[in-house]
């Protein structure tokens, strides 16, 4: 049978860039994208045209910032998708590659932010499991200073966003990847949690705060229920854009009573 032909919509550069335009995305604003490539459409140029068309509409001012977690950097032991042997553990431990910024591929954050990471001049945060990557004129400003022991509370680009006025943007993405409302989980009583990871001398374990997106989706309804949110359409994909301080701010009320995690 033949192949059946794309659905569409047709999405290219300009598309990205004028729709963008018209959301109301600003030269010289710094922008922190959570995308989905397969919900824009059919894309021309696939995930190198939505990050061209993202630092078109921005400028040369402004500055594109994406998560580029490598959440497979971790302790086998909690591995489900899938299991490995548990006689495989410890081996794994001692020989899974350390975090190498330039080097470690994201994992489960897609395609556009894979194509950031290796764009020419892209700078990326240091920690080995939540890494951001970002181009652009306040790249390194975003990027500095990532501690290596918070994955994403006040000594992670999360905060210098908050101060920077950034915003974010979800392109095709839904409220449960929003990276914005787990600082708030930072500033509520939180459980702490053992985190394993390859270090660069070996297998190591640091103690950090427990974070988990589950009910964001709801908290991200009542976000824009409650709080001005740009929306529209870019492509086929459905676009929010809101302040990364407004999504921390309510998402730090909404968690402490709707889902409180205290010890």
């Amino acid at each position: 049978m033949p192949t059946p032909p794309p659905t569409g919509p047709l999405v290219t550069r300009d598309t990205v860039f004028s729709r963008l335009r018209t959301l109301g995305v600003e030269p010289g604003e710094t922008l922190l994208v959570h995308s989905s490539l397969s919900a824009l459409g059919w894309v021309c140029g696939g995930a190198v045209a939505v990050v061209a068309g993202l630092l078109d509409a921005l400028g040369p001012d402004g500055t594109l910032v994406v998560p580029t977690q490598s959440g497979d950097l971790s302790d086998p032991a909690l591995w489900s998708r899938p299991p490995v042997p548990e006689e495989w553990w410890d081996t794994i431990r001692a020989t899974m590659p350390a975090f190498d910024p330039l080097v470690t591929p994201s994992r489960g954050v897609g395609v556009i932010p894979e194509a950031v990471r290796g764009w020419p001049g892209a700078l990326r945060s240091a920690h080995p499991q939540t890494s951001f990557a970002a181009l652009g004129a306040r790249a390194a400003e975003v990027v500095a200073g990532h501690a290596t022991d918070c994955r994403l509370g006040e000594r992670s680009p999360l905060a210098r966003l908050e101060a920077m006025a950034a915003r974010v943007l979800l392109l095709g993405a839904g409220y449960d990847t929003c990276t914005s409302f787990h600082l708030a989980e930072y500033r509520i009583p939180s459980p702490q949690v053992r985190v394993g990871r390859p270090g660069p001398d070996g297998w190591e374990v640091v103690t950090e705060v427990s974070i988990t997106s589950e009910r964001f989706d709801e908290l991200g309804h009542d976000f824009e229920r409650d709080r001005p949110v740009i929306r529209g359409k870019v492509g086929a994909a459905d676009a929010r854009i809101f302040p990364v301080a407004d999504a921390v701010a309510y998402a730090e009320r909404w968690l402490a009573v709707h889902r409180p995690r205290e010890e």
